[in-house]
């Protein structure tokens, strides 16, 4: 397992751990995402979980149902968690945008709000390069909190962190000009359980690549 305790996010979520599992786990809509992704891909599926953290609910729900998880995170802390918490799937502490991985083999990708500390520019190249990395019409799976906001340092669980995001519109249109068809789209307001949590908006897509 690669140390990669200089990346930004890795400082972030390493300091995290746990707490970040607990402060999310509720979330009835990332649940429901999980469902509705299940319903829709076939018995044994291949499925690729980017910024897994501790694996659960993501990796645990797709083990759980059969699927082989690769689960990839940069926080050495969340991919040593996700592997003793998830021992049904398997786990690299590394950079998605560093990982090679041959094009159509995958048959579903997980993204659950992992993009929020990339640049824009680098959130265009990455939903790319999943494309490339599904099989035809294989499904994406993503999640943002959609502000029109860019390298906003912001204080998020008591960790500083820089974000970058788009608003609803900007994202749909970004993941669509990505070459995928947006299937389904949910927006909520979800209020994380820790201290001074205050609620924020989340918007799911669900997508197929073309």
């Amino acid at each position: 397992m690669d140390e990669d305790h200089g990346h930004p996010a890795a400082r972030v979520f390493d300091a995290l751990g746990a707490e970040y599992e607990r402060a999310f786990a509720d979330s009835a809509t990332h649940h429901a995402s999980l469902n509705w992704l299940l319903e829709h891909i076939a018995p044994h599926s291949r499925v690729l979980d980017v910024g897994c953290g501790t694996g659960r609910p993501t990796a645990q729900t797709l083990v759980d149902a059969g699927h082989d998880v690769l689960g990839v995170d940069v926080s050495p802390v969340m991919v040593d968690l996700a592997a003793r918490q998830v021992p049904g799937a398997s786990f690299e502490c590394v950079d998605i945008r560093e990982l090679p991985l041959d094009e159509g083999s995958f048959d579903a990708i997980c993204v659950y709000f992992s993009l929020l500390q990339m640049s824009r520019d680098d959130q265009s190249r990455l939903l790319g390069k999943l494309g490339r990395l599904l099989v035809p019409r294989g499904h994406l799976v993503v999640a943002t909190v959609p502000l029109d906001v860019e390298d906003v340092s912001v204080v998020f669980m008591g960790q500083e962190v820089q974000a970058t995001s788009f608003g609803a519109d900007e994202f749909t249109e970004l993941v669509a000009g990505a070459g995928f068809t947006v299937l389904w789209e949910h927006s909520s307001l979800f209020t994380p359980a820790y201290e001074s949590a205050v609620a924020e908006p989340q918007l799911f897509l669900h997508c197929r690549r073309d």
